[in-house]
């Protein structure tokens, strides 16, 4: 009669198995991790690019604006001193004229010139005031936002960040008041309005280069 051993168990080569099963499982995750990690990072650095190359681009356009729009006020007081309060024309010497014309160019057209006198003559014509509508974008900010990747800044960045783009917003809102008070031809409207938003300028200036200067923060 033949007798038949079981075969013994191997578990040294079974324990051996299941730990490099496991070494290979917690490799893969730590690699999907660092590689998740990794893309995290690199759309962060991609999105604060992004907002600042915007900031930059508002900077300029706000600082446009307003080298243009502040000159409003000024032509329209200047423009208030040579006009007559009997007939509305405007008398100026030629000189006067010349020097009023080179500081506010195409305020003033004139459409005809009496003399007065020697040196002084009656002008006629319309007035143009051309207001600088400033193009201040938050793409870049809304699409951060929308994709999540905001959420990866830090507390003072993110603060920063909305604190400066509500100012954006409210000077954005005044220059839309500003242009329907010249389509109304508010005058006196339009200038309480650029009052607030020089004041909103200021302000936005300010946080503007605050931002460019700390963005590398956010990081």
């Amino acid at each position: 009669m033949r007798l038949f051993k079981p075969n013994m168990v191997n578990w040294k080569y079974i324990l051996g198995e299941i730990f490099l099963i496991f070494i290979g499982i917690s490799l893969a995750i730590w690699f999907n991790n660092w590689n998740a990690s990794n893309q995290i990072d690199e759309n962060k650095r991609v999105a604060i690019d992004k907002i600042e190359e915007e900031i930059q681009n508002n900077l300029r356009e706000l600082v446009a604006a307003r080298n243009i729009n502040i000159k409003i006020p000024e032509a329209l007081e200047a423009y208030k001193e040579m006009r007559s309060k009997t007939d509305g024309q405007v008398i100026s010497s030629v000189s006067e004229m010349q020097l009023f014309q080179k500081s506010f160019p195409g305020f003033l057209l004139i459409n005809d010139s009496l003399r007065i006198n020697d040196s002084i003559y009656s002008y006629s014509g319309d007035t143009k005031i051309n207001l600088e509508l400033p193009a201040l974008s938050e793409i870049a900010w809304e699409t951060s936002r929308n994709m999540g990747l905001t959420n990866a800044f830090g507390y003072e960045c993110l603060y920063g960040l909305e604190s400066m783009y509500n100012v954006q917003r409210l000077v954005q809102n005044e220059v839309n008041k500003a242009a329907e008070a010249l389509q109304t031809q508010e005058i006196a409207r339009l200038l309480r309005i650029l009052g607030f938003i020089n004041q909103f300028d200021a302000k936005l200036e300010a946080d503007y280069n605050s931002m460019l200067e700390n963005i590398s923060k956010c990081l």
